[in-house]
């Protein structure tokens, strides 16, 4: 185990010392270390496959980065893939991680120039998954670190509050923004996350291309398939 304490905030997000921090964090490599494996793709709530393992839902606007996040996470650059036209992919895409834990790839939401058919069928789906699907433990909420927060995210928030699936708020494209600008995007952020009784009261800050908060989150989704 390292003496090295572990930065600041996320002293304050976990609670652990030093030591338990360094465990945390290992859980979480061992965990994402494991198979990770594409099983299932739903379009419809009635096509949802069995549900017998902890399931982690990955949410967020159109081209805010959560494939590239699911790749950094597993490992595996071509295990969740962007659709060639943001906005019209419409399925839940299920991957396996080790027979411990479920990562759900959500289609993205907020893209302006996709057909309302579209975004009210995303709508629909989303909630109607959301609020019946009972290994659901907890939804990544992904916000674009370098642009301000967009209606259909404060929307999507809302909806997870009325729905009662705790989320956690994860920033990417870290590395494109400067310190002071970052600093001032998290504490943003984790004031808007503070009025929502869905969200939990801290945020990851990531890059999908340096690294940057994938440990941590890696740990943190460790803690839902150990408590399964």
């Amino acid at each position: 185990m390292t003496d090295t304490p572990p930065p600041a905030h996320i002293l304050l997000a976990s609670g652990r010392t030093p030591e338990e921090h360094a465990a945390w964090i290992e859980a979480g490599r061992k965990l994402f270390a494991g198979p990770c494996d594409f099983f299932f793709a739903a379009q419809r709530i009635d096509q949802l496959p069995p549900s017998n393992i902890a399931e982690v839902a990955f949410a967020g606007r159109s081209n805010v980065g959560k494939s590239s996040l699911v790749n950094a996470l597993t490992g595996r650059k071509g295990l969740a893939r962007a659709s060639n036209q943001p906005g019209r992919t419409k399925q839940l895409n299920f991957f396996n991680l080790g027979d411990r834990l479920v990562l759900v790839d959500m289609p993205g939401y907020g893209y302006a120039q996709a057909a309302r058919e579209v975004k009210e069928d995303w709508q629909g789906l989303m909630f109607d998954f959301l609020r019946g699907r009972p290994t659901l433990r907890r939804v990544v909420l992904l916000l674009d670190s370098r642009i301000e927060l967009k209606e259909s995210d404060r929307a999507v928030m809302d909806l997870l509050d009325r729905a009662a699936v705790t989320y956690q708020i994860v920033l990417t494209k870290a590395d494109g923004v400067k310190p002071n600008a970052l600093a001032k995007k998290q504490a943003e952020v984790l004031g808007v996350a503070a009025k929502h009784a869905a969200a939990f009261p801290f945020v990851v800050t990531t890059s999908a291309d340096t690294g940057l908060g994938m440990d941590e989150l890696r740990a943190g989704l460790s803690e839902v398939a150990e408590a399964g």
